[in-house]
C-alpha cells in the first residue's frame, strides 16, 4: 500500500484553522464576559439612579416643610413661644436639604461611573462579536479547503481570518475607533 504524500500547505491550513478556532472560542468567552459586565453595570447604574430619586423625593419633602414653616412664620400667625421652635425646625430642615443635595451629587457621580463601565463593556463585547463572525467564516472556508484540497480556498479563508484576528486583538485593546 502506498501512502499518499501530504502536501506541506495542508499543515499550515490545519495550524491556521486551529488558531482561528482558539481565537473564536476566546472571543466568544470574552465577549460574553464583557456582555455580563455591561448588564451588571447597567443594573448598578439603575440602582444608583433609583437611590438618587429617593434622595430627591426626601429632599423635596423637607423643602416643602421648610417653606410651609417659613410662610407661617412670615404671616405672623405664631405664638411667641413657638417662634424659636419654628426657627430650629427650619434650620434642621435646611441642614437635611443640604445633606440630601450632597448625597445626590455622590450618587450621581457613582451612577455615571457605572454607565461609563457599561458603555466600555458594550464596545468590547461588540468587537469580540465581530471577531467571532470573521473567525467562523475563516474556519468554514478552511474546512472546505481541507475537504476539497484547494489551496486557493485556503488563501481566501485567510482574509476573514486575519480580519477576525485584528478584531480579536482590538477587543482587548480598543485600538480601532
Amino acid at each position: 500500500m502506498t501512502e499518499e504524500k501530504k502536501e506541506k500547505w495542508l499543515s499550515y491550513l490545519a495550524l491556521t484553522t486551529v488558531i482561528f478556532a482558539v481565537c473564536a472560542t476566546l472571543s466568544t468567552f470574552k465577549g460574553g464576559s464583557f456582555s455580563t459586565r455591561s448588564v451588571l453595570a447597567q443594573s448598578q447604574a439603575s440602582n444608583q439612579w433609583s437611590y438618587y430619586q429617593a434622595k430627591s423625593i426626601k429632599g423635596y419633602i423637607y423643602e416643602v416643610q421648610k417653606e410651609r414653616l417659613e410662610l407661617e412664620q412670615k404671616a405672623g400667625r405664631l405664638p411667641k413661644n413657638l417662634n424659636d421652635d419654628y426657627l430650629s425646625r427650619i434650620d434642621t430642615y435646611d441642614k437635611k436639604i443640604k445633606k440630601y443635595e450632597d448625597e445626590k451629587k455622590q450618587i450621581e457621580k457613582d451612577a455615571k461611573e457605572q454607565e461609563a463601565i457599561k458603555i466600555d463593556a458594550q464596545k468590547h463585547s461588540q468587537i469580540f462579536g465581530m471577531a467571532v463572525i470573521f473567525l467562523q467564516i475563516a474556519i468554514l472556508l478552511s474546512s472546505i479547503a481541507a475537504l476539497m484540497k484547494r489551496k486557493s480556498i485556503w488563501f481566501l479563508s485567510l482574509v476573514p481570518g486575519v480580519l477576525g484576528l485584528v478584531y480579536f486583538c482590538d477587543g482587548f485593546f480598543l485600538f480601532m475607533k
